[in-house]
């Protein structure tokens, strides 16, 4: 009840701010109002769909909020940027510049929703898309020749859920098997929902393939949907979940080889879910042996990095942040997350941030493309 009023409170300040401004036929406004009404009522369900346990009602239901919802949110930030440029504007008339405000209250009513409804679809179109492979070099000081050219390639922040099954999955691990990598990383927040519903859509994890294997590390959304069932499925998988410790990966010729230390850590609040998961890349690393020539650090959010830097990691791996997804929601990602996305450095320690190879919540993405990331160490 809360989140239903919530919509239609500020669904109303939407209609009351556009509807009575259009310009143009009657049935413009009309139109608008009942797009508004619809979504009103529809879009809180994009979040609690999941408590209808019939299939398919419980995915469609979801499909339609989460539309509504990618709609509304580009409408209500563009309808509240609307009412401040108008105010600035009658503000500038009353000091003696004459403008026409009639006609730009009209022209920005109309230019409201054309722009919401065509940013929604082209958002769609860039989150439904498989993800664009990305190719970063990371420079690493004293890197061994066994191990120039080591290739990660990092998936994360998939989401199988309501709008996201196993064709898509599908199509990533493709993707990635077709990119021969020496390891694949999965970096968190691979579920949005239980085992029982989602075990056959996840499935097509099983079949990545690369020299070393494929490593997982639980992001926040796993402990929102069962966190100690889903490590147990994906080792059932043959996925090695990394749970605050770490691998040793031994690569190149028989003679001579180098020593890379894979380390994983559980989700940065995860021990508020399971206290035995609070995140410490120390102990994943403890017992590493000091030989090691590159350590490499996988944790699924990017704040991790200052626990990271200091325990003596050369590299993190992250997600989380979906490089913000759509506008204007990038804006807030520094105020949790030091990096959005990219490579950055902290201190000693590379941190590379990945945009997310599927979504969350809205199936939107703009200007923050969804990415399978393949990462080739090189020396420094």
């Amino acid at each position: 009840m809360p989140l239903s009023l919530l919509s239609l409170l500020v669904h109303a300040y939407v209609a009351w701010r556009l509807v009575p401004a259009l310009p143009g036929p009657a049935w413009a406004g009309v139109a608008l109002g009942v797009v508004l009404a619809v979504s009103a009522l529809v879009l809180p369900w994009g979040m609690m769909a999941y408590r209808i346990k019939r299939q398919p009602w419980s995915d469609r239901l979801a499909w339609a909020g989460l539309l509504f919802m990618g709609l509304f949110s580009s409408l209500l930030v563009l309808t509240v940027l609307r009412d401040v440029a108008l105010l600035l504007l009658t503000l500038v008339h009353a000091g003696g510049i004459a403008l026409p405000l009639d006609a730009l209250r009209a022209e920005s009513a109309l230019a409201v929703p054309l722009i919401a409804g065509a940013v929604t679809v082209w958002g769609l179109f860039n989150a439904r898309r498989r993800a664009a492979v990305v190719r970063v070099d990371v420079p690493i000081t004293g890197l061994p020749p066994a191990l120039h050219g080591f290739t990660i390639a990092q998936i994360s922040d998939i989401h199988v859920g309501p709008t996201i099954k196993g064709p898509y999955l599908q199509a990533i691990v493709h993707a990635v098997n077709a990119l021969k990598a020496d390891m694949v990383a999965v970096t968190g927040d691979l579920v949005d929902g239980s085992v029982r519903q989602l075990a056959p859509h996840v499935a097509p994890l099983a079949g990545l393939s690369s020299r070393h294997g494929t490593y997982f590390v639980t992001g926040n959304h796993e402990y929102y949907s069962g966190a100690h069932a889903w490590v147990a499925e994906l080792r059932r998988l043959g996925i090695t979940v990394l749970m605050n410790e770490h691998v040793v990966l031994r690569h190149g010729p028989l003679v001579p080889q180098a020593e890379l230390v894979l380390a994983g850590v559980a989700d940065h609040g995860a021990h508020h879910f399971d206290p035995s998961h609070r995140s410490d890349p120390a102990v994943a690393l403890a017992g590493a042996p000091s030989t090691a020539a590159v350590k490499v650090l996988l944790a699924h959010q990017p704040r991790t990095a200052e626990a990271a830097a200091q325990a003596g990691f050369d590299l993190q791996l992250s997600g989380h942040t979906h490089g913000g997804q759509f506008w204007p929601w990038n804006l807030f990602v520094p105020l949790q997350q030091p990096f959005t996305a990219g490579l950055h450095r902290w201190r000693e320690l590379w941190v590379y941030t990945s945009r997310g190879t599927g979504y969350w919540g809205p199936p939107k993405r703009l200007g923050a493309p969804s990415e399978i990331t393949q990462l080739r160490l090189v020396p420094a």
